[in-house]
């Protein structure tokens, strides 16, 4: 192994750490309490090193919501796959709207970074990075199914998105009562697949 490739082993092992830290420390304490100085003490490394590899807490973020993306695309496709009847079309829809729904309220810091607090990622444009684009293509092959002639099923798919999103926001802060969500999301799914 060339001590080129050792070196870029060792950087991208201490983005990993930082990016980790990150997500773990937000989870635990909101992303207020992240912050390089309290990063850097908590991986050992300087706060020098932490800017060597992102510009601030921002690019931190940004890193932690792809990788939240990734986790998420995940979650769905197997959400998806685990289907009883893949021909129902409202079975997948409410395979990724559970999942979807569980996964922000399990991860709420991790979620905040993927799609509340203001990330430098584009978002809906071919730029976006591979994660934001396959967890958006995980929801666009769970509402296909229900589009019907004229729909635009990007823009649906979108719709649903922020309906999920929506649901679960007011869910959060408290303008939603927590036990009639599931209700809720039968509701969604009902209506949506009716189109």
């Amino acid at each position: 192994m060339s001590i080129q490739t050792r070196r870029e082993r060792e950087r991208a092992e201490r983005e990993r750490l930082i990016v980790t830290a990150a997500r773990e420390l937000a989870e635990a304490e909101g992303w207020d309490a992240v912050t390089t100085r309290r990063l850097a003490a908590e991986i050992e490394y300087s706060q020098p090193v932490l800017y060597s590899h992102f510009k601030g807490k921002g690019a931190i973020m940004a890193a932690v919501a792809v990788q939240g993306c990734a986790d998420l695309a995940a979650e769905l496709r197997t959400a998806r796959a685990g289907l009883r009847d893949p021909r129902d079309p409202r079975e997948p829809l409410a395979a990724v709207a559970r999942t979807y729904t569980s996964f922000a309220r399990r991860r709420p810091a991790l979620y905040d970074a993927m799609f509340t607090h203001l990330v430098d990622l584009p978002f809906a444009t071919p730029e976006a990075p591979a994660p934001l684009q396959e967890a958006f293509g995980e929801l666009l092959l769970a509402v296909e199914p229900v589009a019907v002639e004229g729909d635009e099923p990007g823009l649906l798919t979108e719709t649903f998105w922020a309906a999920l999103h929506g649901l679960v926001t007011l869910m959060r802060s408290g303008r939603l009562p927590e036990e009639a969500h599931e209700r809720r999301l039968d509701l969604l799914i009902g209506h949506f697949a009716a189109i």
